[in-house]
């Protein structure tokens, strides 16, 4: 089976970095400030190797956004934060003022919201540049233990490989750290290798 070599993982970080400017700019419609997302690194992970260490991520608590893409490879997709940097953030896209019974009340939404345009953008500009189309389920936002988040990304027994993406997310001068995660199974994977040859081939 063939796996993703470093020219795949170049150009998929390429297209991965044109999502985080798409993303970054509809963000700071939202917020009405500057909004920075960039993606630094990204990182191919065995299921074997999948825990908080790879993630980056040193919380008991996480807060998750987990949505669904099809197309010519399926993808299931989570963005990650620890929950405290969560709060922040919809803190941020709310405004300062807003107390904190406010932010337990708004945090579903304006996750969903924020997963909903970071994924998008990624699957979007994938989609551009490959020349395929992606259909989405709707977001969802779930906070639990980081143990409960590992298990939930780990349990699909047909899981080849995971994608992750270390990202920085500046809001109004508050900087947070995250992941992007996008879970792959062996079909899918070769799907992918096979349209990112394609596109290569074509350069």
């Amino acid at each position: 089976m063939k796996t993703l070599s470093e020219l795949h993982l170049d150009a998929l970080t390429e297209v991965f970095n044109i999502g985080a400017g798409r993303a970054a700019s509809s963000l700071s419609e939202i917020v009405g400030e500057e909004v920075k997302l960039s993606v630094p690194r990204l990182q191919l992970v065995q299921p074997a190797d999948i825990n908080m260490q790879t993630l980056a991520l040193n919380s008991p608590r996480l807060g998750a956004v987990k949505q669904q893409f099809s197309g010519p490879f399926d993808a299931d997709a989570m963005l990650l934060f620890t929950e405290e940097r969560a709060l922040e953030i919809v803190r941020d896209m709310m405004g300062s003022h807003i107390s904190i019974e406010e932010l337990a009340e708004y945090e579903q939404d304006a996750m969903c919201e924020l997963g909903n345009i970071i994924l998008n953008a990624c699957l979007s500009a994938m989609a551009d540049i490959l020349k395929i189309s992606f259909q989405s389920s709707l977001p969802r936002y779930v906070v639990d233990s980081s143990d409960v988040i590992l298990r939930q990304i780990i349990k699909d027994t047909n899981l080849s490989i995971m994608l992750a993406l270390h990202i920085d997310l500046t809001i109004e001068k508050h900087h947070t750290q995250g992941n992007l995660v996008f879970l792959l199974n062996s079909t899918s994977l070769q799907e992918l290798i096979a349209h990112i040859d394609h596109f290569i081939s074509g350069i």
